[in-house]
């Protein structure tokens, strides 16, 4: 998957029926800029509001997971939403003529295949990754659903589902999916299923006007159904009796199942769908069983609090006794500077925006002499200065021969001093990337902590310039016209 944020390269329109209201409603797929996210508007109604894609205005959680803010709700956003997301789409602006999002044949094909028809746009600015480093737990005792996030080997996004209904119908399924790739043709296509037993508590309750047995797969697991049983829920439904009957496998054989777990890979999907309403992109597994839409939406509240306490401070559960990334000897190999003015010990961990890097402060540095006698004080700007180091290793990380590369500042901006800095202590510096970085102009944000607590924060501008080589210098050297022999080396 792309490390650009996508958007649509056009507007694309699908038309159905809503689940609940059975009302006709058109949804159309608009282009959203760098940032937007997800977002749903009501053009139906007076201003045509807007809600966002997000679990705290998660309002209902009944057969579908329903946003809402003040009076404006949508409907059954999970299928929509699990077709944006997987395909690669972080930007887009959902407009609803109606309260509920179109069922259609009850799975996410046909949002798949109108985002397809139009493709997607790379957008200039880097996708704002949620990239898991420790197990998230959540678990609801009265609904047996247990959900799991934890790192994934190869920092792909993955789920894995086990389903099981107590029901000799369904028994206990499991779904994986490994690749986002994967999506379109494995999990999109998976319908939503449902019980006889629920269908009949619904459309006696007046809900799923909508719903039908085209765009649903019906589940039977009492015996002694009859015929006139099932003219009975038709009538309710207000559909024509079909010549209905039930099979083996207790499902009614108006369809066909299109793979043998289906109803645990549609469960896959709506797991999609309510997560991708954090609003980042993930790098993780998450393993779930029993899931349903409760579950799923709480579960998304706990990993966007887990979002929230990262990004005030993304070094918290920073361990500093693995194995960094690159060590003293291979910082050596990338920075020109030495002693006194190296100041970075190790670099722990860097990705294709952000870096965390480590300044150990021990009173045999040379500053200290001076600044100050009796109260030894690690001076501001070098304090900057090794943040900048820091932002130094992550640019020259990006050239294959580091070693012929100087980093040179540019300009500085937003210094704000939070704490002092004395021996003994250590400075973990996280950078992220302001801007991509272009014809070497490196933009970067960084923060330096102290035992959890911010210390120096900055932004700063620099440019990774290539030094010039022995015959460059001869080249420079020489009176026009006449070559001089490059100097032995």
């Amino acid at each position: 998957m792309s490390d650009k944020q996508h958007t649509l390269k056009g507007s694309a329109t699908v038309k159905g029926v809503g689940l609940h209201t059975g009302e006709p409603v058109t949804l159309t797929f608009r282009p959203a800029p760098i940032g937007h996210g997800y977002k749903f508007q009501r053009t139906d109604l007076d201003g045509e509001p807007i809600i966002d894609a997000d679990p705290d205005l998660v309002v209902s959680t009944a057969r579908g997971t329903t946003l809402g803010k003040g009076d404006v709700v949508v409907n059954t956003t999970e299928h929509v939403l699990a077709a944006l997301y997987a395909l690669g789409v972080d930007n887009c602006l959902l407009q609803l003529s109606g309260p509920e999002v179109p069922i259609l044949d009850g799975s996410a094909l046909a949002f798949v295949n109108a985002i397809e028809s139009v493709g997607l746009e790379e957008q200039d600015a880097p996708r704002n990754w949620f990239v898991l480093r420790d197990p998230i737990w959540f678990e609801t005792e009265e609904r047996g659903t247990e959900m799991l996030a934890v790192p994934a080997p190869g920092g792909e996004f993955r789920i894995t589902v086990m389903v099981d209904y107590n029901s000799a119908v369904l028994g206990t399924q499991h779904a994986s999916m490994y690749r986002s790739e994967e999506f379109k043709d494995e999990i999109a296509p998976c319908r939503t299923f449902v019980f006889l037993r629920e269908l009949e508590q619904l459309a006696k309750a007046g809900l799923i006007k909508g719903g039908d047995l085209n765009n649903a797969i019906v589940l039977e697991d009492r015996e002694g159904t009859t015929k006139d049983q099932l003219k009975d829920l038709a009538k309710t439904l207000g559909r024509e009796y079909q010549e209905v009957e039930i099979r083996r496998n207790g499902v009614l054989n108006t369809t066909d199942l299109k793979f043998f777990n289906e109803p645990a890979r549609h469960k896959l999907l709506d797991i999609i769908g309510d997560l991708a309403l954090v609003g980042r992109p993930i790098k993780g597994h998450i393993l779930a069983a029993r899931p349903g839409h409760f579950g799923n939406t709480s579960f998304a509240k706990r990993l966007k609090a887990k979002m929230r306490e990262e990004d005030k401070n993304p070094v918290a559960h920073l361990d500093l006794s693995k194995e960094p990334l690159f060590n003293i000897n291979d910082i050596h190999k990338m920075l020109p500077h030495r002693y006194p003015f190296l100041l970075v010990d190790k670099v722990m961990r860097m990705d294709e925006t952000s870096i965390v890097g480590v300044k150990n402060v021990t009173m045999n540095e040379p500053h200290f002499t001076g600044h100050f006698p009796g109260n030894p004080v690690m001076p501001g700007v070098l304090q900057v200065e090794a943040m900048a180091q820091v932002g130094g290793i992550f640019a020259l990380s990006k050239v294959p021969d580091p070693e012929n590369y100087t980093t040179y500042f540019l300009k500085t901006d937003g210094i704000r001093y939070r704490r002092k800095v004395i021996p003994g202590d250590t400075l973990v510096f996280h950078l992220e990337l302001i801007t991509p970085i272009r014809r070497g102009i490196v933009h970067m944000k960084g923060v330096g902590y102290v035992n959890g607590q911010a210390a120096v924060e900055a932004e700063m501008l620099a440019q990774i310039v290539k030094d010039k080589t022995p015959e460059d210098l001869a080249k420079e050297a020489a009176p026009e016209g006449k070559p001089t022999k490059a100097p032995v080396r």
